[in-house]
């Protein structure tokens, strides 16, 4: 009887067992299989603010993956100040946060936004609402549009999406998984 309960209680306690066959669970595994490879994208929707990002070549790179987080350095052309992270939370929700680093590496004023899960999604989409403590920092920086943000990432066989949405905003980066690119420095 005592080892049954032990099982059960490692089971409880084991990281990610709470949220085993999830759809979150399934999406953060599928993405985790890209770990090492490098993909191409273009912007998919935008408007005349993306402009930038529209003549720039746009790289992410599945770059570090464990039981826990993905972390997803993206590149607008020669700029490598972008890091997407995501991470599998004990409640079987997942978290979508933003690096923002200057070059030397040091950490941007605007970084650690993003938010949580807050519905089961699917193995292909989840969606991350902005989270309170984003909130906060968009509004001690006077960027208080940004309180509505949904951010989503999309995997399907062909392609991973980076999605930011808000009243009268939407920007959509599109990645071909067909094609992966050679990893650089």
């Amino acid at each position: 009887m005592k080892a049954v309960v032990a099982l059960c209680a490692l089971i409880v306690l084991a990281p990610g067992a709470a949220f085993a066959g999830a759809p979150g669970e399934q999406f953060f595994e599928r993405l985790s299989a890209l770990c090492g490879k490098t993909f191409v994208g273009q912007v998919a929707a935008g408007d005349a603010a993306d402009e930038a990002f529209r003549k720039a070549e746009l790289v992410m790179t599945v770059a570090h993956c464990d039981a826990r987080q993905i972390r997803i350095p993206f590149r607008v052309g020669e700029d490598r100040s972008r890091t997407w992270i995501i991470t599998r939370l004990d409640d079987g929700r997942l978290r979508l946060k933003h690096d923002h680093r200057h070059p030397d590496g040091v950490e941007d004023e605007l970084s650690r936004y993003g938010g949580d899960t807050v519905a089961p999604g699917s193995a292909d989409l989840q969606r991350f609402p902005v989270d309170e403590e984003s909130k906060a920092l968009f509004t001690r920086l006077n960027r208080t549009v940004s309180n509505t943000n949904v951010w989503a990432l999309g995997l399907t066989d062909s392609a991973f999406t980076y999605e930011l949405s808000r009243p009268n905003r939407l920007f959509r980066v599109a990645f071909d998984l067909t094609r992966p690119a050679p990893s650089g420095p």
